[in-house]
C-alpha cells in the first residue's frame, strides 16, 4: 500500500535513492583499489559452483571453515573434501545467525564426538591467532564481507596455512544487491595477492554472482 500521495511518491523515491547513492559512492571510495597483474591469474581455473570448487581443493588434512551459519557448506566440505579435522569458527552472535549454533551441534553431533569436527567459538579475528602457524591445508572464509574485516582475516590466514596452502572464501563480489550492502572481498583479495605475491587459482561462476575464490602463494 502506497502511504504517500501519488504525486509525491516518485519525487520522494528519487530523493531517497539519490541520498543512498551518494552514501554508497562514499563507501566505495573508502575501499583501496589494487589491480591484479597477469601473473596473479596465470593458473586460474573457473568452475561452475561450490561443490565443483571443493573437488579441486586438497582432500583430507586439517581444514577450517570461518563463518559457519547453519552448517550447509560444512556438510558439503565433509562429504567432498573429507578432512581429517574440520575446525568450525563462528561467533553466532546476531539474531539472524544465533540459532545456527544449536543446529550445527545437533547436525554434526557424531563428528563432534569423534573429534573430526571441532567448534572454535568466537570472532574470526580473535580465534585465528590462537591456531599454530601452518596448521591448515586450506581454510574458507565466509563472514563479514566488509573490506576491513576481510583484509584482517587474510593477513591472519596467511600465517595459519602451510606452505603452498590455500586461502579460500565466499562472496567475491562487489556487494549484495538485494540487501544494498557494499562488500570489500574483491578489493581485499586483490590487495593481498599483490602485496604478498599470491595468485587466484579457483573461481566459481554462479549466476547469482556470490562467487567463491581460492588463492595460493605464487610458486609454492
Amino acid at each position: 500500500m502506497n502511504m504517500l500521495p501519488q504525486g509525491l511518491a516518485k519525487p520522494a523515491y528519487r530523493l531517497l535513492n539519490g541520498l543512498l547513492g551518494k552514501a554508497r559512492v562514499r563507501q566505495s571510495k573508502a575501499i583501496p583499489v589494487v589491480e591484479l597483474q597477469e601473473r596473479h591469474l596465470a593458473h586460474l581455473k573457473v568452475v561452475t559452483d561450490r561443490r565443483t570448487f571443493l573437488q579441486y581443493l586438497p582432500k583430507g588434512g586439517t581444514v577450517a571453515e570461518i563463518g559457519v551459519a547453519s552448517g550447509d557448506f560444512t556438510a558439503m566440505i565433509l562429504e567432498v573434501s573429507r578432512p581429517d579435522v574440520l575446525h568450525l569458527v563462528d561467533f553466532w552472535g546476531s539474531d539472524r545467525y544465533a540459532p545456527g549454533r544449536a543446529r550445527v551441534e545437533q547436525r554434526f553431533r557424531q563428528e563432534l564426538a569423534a573429534g573430526k569436527v571441532v567448534i572454535d567459538l568466537g570472532l574470526s579475528t580473535e580465534v585465528l591467532p590462537r591456531f599454530a602457524d601452518g596448521i591448515f591445508d586450506w581454510l574458507y572464509i565466509d563472514t563479514d564481507h566488509g573490506y576491513p574485516v576481510t583484509a584482517a582475516e587474510l593477513e591472519l590466514a596467511r600465517t595459519k596455512v602451510r606452505k603452498g596452502g590455500i586461502i579460500a572464501g565466499h562472496d567475491y563480489v562487489t556487494g549484495n544487491w538485494d540487501g544494498g550492502v557494499r562488500y570489500g572481498v574483491v578489493e581485499a583479495v586483490h590487495e593481498f595477492c599483490v602485496k604478498y605475491g599470491w595468485e587466484l587459482v579457483l573461481l566459481t561462476h554462479e549466476t547469482d554472482r556470490h562467487l567463491s575464490f581460492a588463492i595460493r602463494e605464487i610458486g609454492a
